[in-house]
């Protein structure tokens, strides 16, 4: 369940077009989600051969996922897309739908191929130049995302998913004050009922000021999100960052716990190892990587994987560098977005391959994102290769951050500087 710049509003909007037909009143503690579920439930109850309705239900049970964090629904959207085929074989929005749960699964390259189908069938829909953008950009292939989002906007400006997807865009080509302006227009357009993507681009948003260094403002955010969708998840991870930065260990381990009590998937029981280890909870530390090595080598073969954070736990705690690049070569056969290249990158230089590992930052780097813990690792990387003058640009970049990272490249920084003694 990684984070991927989608919103479903104008999904939903059509949704709600369905849902105009007299039905009871929903729950009003039920979650957006929720609410679209029950509606297009009632609708199913009435008229069992309505495929629209039954699209309507897979989306909404996809909505729920990413509320939830829960997997399941998405397996629960499979079902009920297949009973609107059933019904309507090869309808476009049920065809649709079903592009937006392969990127749900991160199926990123099988979304692609056939998003470029529906595209050729309908080549002015906004939303599959969205799910366009969504698997390049997974994929790495940034020129492709770049020109399907301007395509969106072209279609219809000021368009949200639009927007939120220009976002992550200028996020990751280095332009985070730009890619905040774009959030925050979403977030001022986006309805006030609809908490769950209120609460999803504040995240965002206080993600973004973390990566910038703005430590109180993403504090503030990103408790605005959890006051908009208490017990979010996507706001219990960014804010557990944030008291990680604040040297509030301890409660970043409870941020964390609540979020993998919630969620129990293997990224998010990382999170919480390196948490505890922090907070000096060695012997707990030691248990929740071990049961996290467990988990993500189970699912290491799945499109929807831990393999980044399985990675960095055989290079940075378990010490175990030949393991750490088997999992990144698998993974970087599948893709090679600015993470997996900075993953693999640093699997190279634990194994001593830095001419190779150097290649990978750079090109990682290339992208233009601002990310204070890449620059640590291209420095290290370029010390190892004995380029000094770069190794110390790239530190002192990631140090100026003042963001997660930016701590470790602050003492290696300083360690270069300090004399030897003979």
């Amino acid at each position: 369940m990684k984070k991927l710049t989608v919103l479903l509003l104008t999904f939903m909007a059509a949704l709600a077009a369905i849902a105009q037909t007299a039905t009871p009143p929903v729950d009003a503690t039920a979650s957006p989600a929720e609410r679209s579920m029950a509606q297009a439930s009632r609708l199913i109850e009435k008229n069992p051969k309505n495929f629209e309705a039954c699209n309507a239900l897979a989306l909404a049970l996809s909505r729920r996922a990413r509320e939830t964090s829960d997997v399941k629904f998405y397996a629960q959207a499979e079902e009920t897309l297949q009973k609107s085929f059933a019904i309507s074989p090869g309808n476009f929005d049920g065809e649709r739908i079903h592009v937006w749960l392969l990127l749900g699964k991160h199926e990123f390259a099988a979304a692609r191929e056939e998003a470029h189908k529906l595209n050729k069938k309908m080549p002015d829909d906004v939303m599959v130049y969205g799910f366009l953008t969504d698997a390049n950009i997974e994929l790495g292939n940034y020129k492709e995302a770049e020109d399907a989002a301007q395509l969106m906007l072209d279609l219809r400006p000021g368009n949200l998913p639009g927007l939120t997807r220009a976002a992550y865009l200028r996020e990751l080509f280095g332009d985070v004050d730009g890619s905040i302006e774009l959030m925050n227009m979403a977030y001022q357009s986006t309805p006030p009922g609809e908490t769950e993507d209120r609460a999803w681009i504040l995240s965002q948003i206080g993600h973004l000021q973390l990566m910038s260094g703005r430590i109180g403002e993403a504090d503030n955010t990103l408790q605005q999100a959890l006051a908009l969708f208490p017990g979010y998840h996507y706001a219990l991870g960014n804010l557990a960052k944030v008291r990680v930065e604040q040297k509030r260990f301890e409660d970043a381990v409870n941020l964390l716990q609540q979020r993998y009590d919630a969620a129990k998937h293997a990224e998010n029981l990382y999170d919480l190892a390196e948490a505890l280890e922090l907070a000096g909870h060695q012997d707990q530390a030691q248990k929740a990587f071990a049961e996290f090595e467990t988990k993500s080598r189970l699912e290491s073969v799945r499109a929807d994987n831990s393999n980044r954070e399985l990675i960095f736990y055989y290079a940075d705690h378990a010490q175990l560098p030949a393991k750490a690049l088997d999992v990144a070569e698998a993974e970087y056969a599948r893709r090679h977005d600015v993470f997996t290249l900075d993953a693999y990158a640093w699997a190279l230089h634990i194994n001593g391959r830095d001419t190779e590992a150097s290649t990978q930052i750079a090109a990682a780097l290339a992208v233009g994102i601002r990310d204070a813990k890449m620059l640590r690792h291209a420095g290290e990387i370029a010390l190892s290769t004995g380029d000094r003058v770069a190794a110390e640009r790239y530190l002192l970049d990631s140090t100026k951050m003042n963001a997660p990272g930016s701590g470790q490249a602050r003492e290696l920084l300083a360690s270069l500087s300090t004399p030897k003694k003979n």
